[in-house]
Formats: C-alpha cells, sequence, structure tokens
C-alpha cells in the first residue's frame, strides 16, 4: 500500500513505535509455537486413541503453519533486532521444518507485496478462483486432508530444490534448463539446498525417538501433507479472496477476527490482521493489533475490508454466483 495512505491514519512517531522489535516477545512467539508442538506430540504418545490422533493432525496442523509464519516474519526482518539471529530462527524454527527455505522465500514473497492481487502476484493462485460452488469447495478440501495436494506441494517444492524449476509460490511452473548442466552442478545444488531441511528433520526425528517414539514423526509428517495444506487454503482465502477490487490498495487485503480455535488452526501471531501487515509490512506480529485499534479507531475501515471471523470467510468462500 502506497506511503500516502499509511500518512492519513498513523503519524510518523506512532509508525516509528509500530515498528520497533522486542527480543522478548519475539522469542515468546517461537517458544509458544513449539511448547505447543511438544504438548500435541504428547497428547497423541499419552492417548493414541483415534480422536485424539484426528483433532491432534489438526492442531499440528495449524502449528506448522505457526512456523510458516515464523518464516514469513523473519521474511520480513520483523521478529528479532538482530538479522542473524531473525535469520537463523527464521531458517531452523520456521523454514526447514517445513521443508522450505526461508531466504528463497523471501526473495519470491516480496513480489506479493508489490504486485498484490495482480496478474504478476505469485501468490494469486492461492486465492483466485472463489467464491466457488460447495462441490468445488469440497473437491479442494478432500484433495487438501487426503494428503493430494501435500504430496504435489513437496513435490514441487523437491523439485525447486534441485535446480529443476524456479522457486515459487504459485502454480505456474518456470522450468530451468538443464542444457549444459553436470553432475557435480546437480549434487552441489542438492547439497546445498536440501542439507537444511533434511538435518531439521533428522534432528525432529531424532528427539522423538529419544523421548518418545519414532512413530510420532510419522504423525508430523502426516500432519504436513494434510491439515497443513488445508489451514494453509483458509487463511490464504480470508486474506485476499473475495475482494471487492484485487487491484485497489485498499480493498484487496482483510483482516479476519479470529476466536482461540481460528487462531490455532488459521491465524496464528496475528497473521489474520493482514490489511495492517500489507500497509507496513516491517510491523512485528506482536505489534499489529495495536496499530489495527488505531486504524480501526480512526476510520480506515469505513473503506478497508474486515470481516468478523473465519466462518464467515468460508461462506463467503462457497457462495451462490461461483467465479468461473
Amino acid at each position: 500500500m502506497t506511503p500516502s495512505i499509511v500518512a492519513k491514519y498513523l503519524s510518523p512517531q506512532e509508525r516509528k513505535e509500530l515498528n520497533l522489535k522486542n527480543d522478548w516477545k519475539a522469542a515468546y512467539v517461537v517458544l509458544e509455537t513449539w511448547l505447543t508442538i511438544a504438548i500435541t506430540f504428547a497428547v497423541v504418545y499419552f492417548y493414541p486413541h483415534p480422536l485424539v490422533i484426528l483433532v491432534a493432525l489438526f492442531v499440528m496442523g495449524g502449528r506448522q503453519l505457526a512456523c510458516s509464519i515464523i518464516m514469513h516474519d523473519a521474511g520480513h526482518f520483523a521478529l528479532f533486532n538482530n538479522k542473524k539471529l531473525n535469520d537463523f530462527v527464521g531458517q531452523w524454527l520456521g523454514s526447514y521444518i517445513i521443508l522450505n527455505d526461508l531466504l528463497k522465500y523471501r526473495a519470491c514473497h516480496i513480489g506479493h507485496h508489490l504486485t498484490t492481487g495482480t496478474v504478476d502476484d505469485p501468490d494469486i493462485s492461492l486465492t483466485k478462483g472463489y467464491p466457488t460452488t460447495i462441490k468445488s469447495m469440497f473437491r479442494k478440501l478432500f484433495r487438501d486432508l487426503s494428503g493430494a495436494t501435500g504430496i504435489k506441494s513437496q513435490l514441487g517444492m523437491l523439485y525447486m530444490q534441485l535446480g529443476y524449476i524456479k522457486y515459487s509460490l504459485s502454480k505456474d511452473i518456470q522450468k530451468i534448463s538443464q542444457k549444459d548442466r553436470t553432475w557435480g552442478e546437480f549434487f552441489q545444488t542438492a547439497f546445498t539446498n536440501l542439507s537444511g531441511p533434511i538435518l531439521a528433520q533428522l534432528i525432529l526425528f531424532s528427539i522423538l525417538t529419544l523421548v518418545a517414539s519414532p512413530w510420532l514423526y510419522l504423525f508430523w509428517v502426516v500432519a504436513l501433507l494434510t491439515t497443513f495444506t488445508f489451514s494453509i487454503r483458509v487463511r490464504s482465502i480470508a486474506e485476499h479472496s473475495m475482494v471487492e477490487d484485487s487491484e485497489d490498495t485498499l480493498r484487496n487485503t482483510r483482516t479476519t477476527y479470529a476466536n482461540w480455535l481460528e487462531r490455532i488452526l488459521f491465524a496464528p501471531h496475528n497473521v489474520n490482521y493482514h490489511v495492517e501487515h500489507h500497509l507496513i509490512m516491517s510491523v512485528p506480529p506482536y505489534n499489529l493489533p495495536k496499530m489495527h485499534r488505531l486504524l480501526k479507531e480512526r476510520g480506515f475501515y469505513k473503506e478497508g475490508l474486515l470481516e468478523q471471523n473465519y466462518w464467515n470467510i468460508v461462506k463467503m468462500a462457497v457462495g451462490r454466483k461461483a467465479i468461473a
């Protein structure tokens, strides 16, 4: 969003204060995510009832989304004051553990902010096509929860990491020419890009094996391929789908209030305050609620998009008038 819009509602001093990072609050963001992950593993280990496992899968998918939000916020240098610490935490406790890469994500994600809602938006495939029919929505959710979407996404990420296709968050595949590429270059690329994610998985597997049981790692993988993609879908729809004007900076992004359950599943670390994030993408997640209050008090949401809960988003997404 343009600086003039921000200046209309927030003073230079307020913007400066909102951008201040607090290392203790950042540490809490990370600790809260990983403590919840540990508790979820413990519940599944001690109470391996099918119903408990089913519920825990949705909680874990939401926590994996929380890891991706750690990656997202670190990608904006919006967690810790020290950039090296910011990137270390973002990589090892955010991106690597969900088989992603902070540095590649950062380079790609900035394009989303510069081209939000346009045909050049790298995230457009995550948000276009809504509202849709109930039948179509059920097909999408079935693909998510059956693992089809997750397997496809992880295979795509593997091809990116191996240097066959360009890193992207969209469905548009840009192949990288393999002409004159040597096996040495292939293995060097594979080692450089995959050593971090693989090591992160080995560390998690080792910890689970030492303190509980190795089968818990399978639970992590199943969540990564199923409920994680489900959480991503609903979160993405809420942020940029069914908007009034996809290229209007005031009308192409939505903030959605979230109750405790919605925060677990779709809105970790205040990511639901998405208008605020797009207004000033460097504001740390723990300052977004304050920014929202200031904007709302000053009338921003007479024009800006604000929804009361995620259930309303789902109902909007399966509206009667489906986009072709």
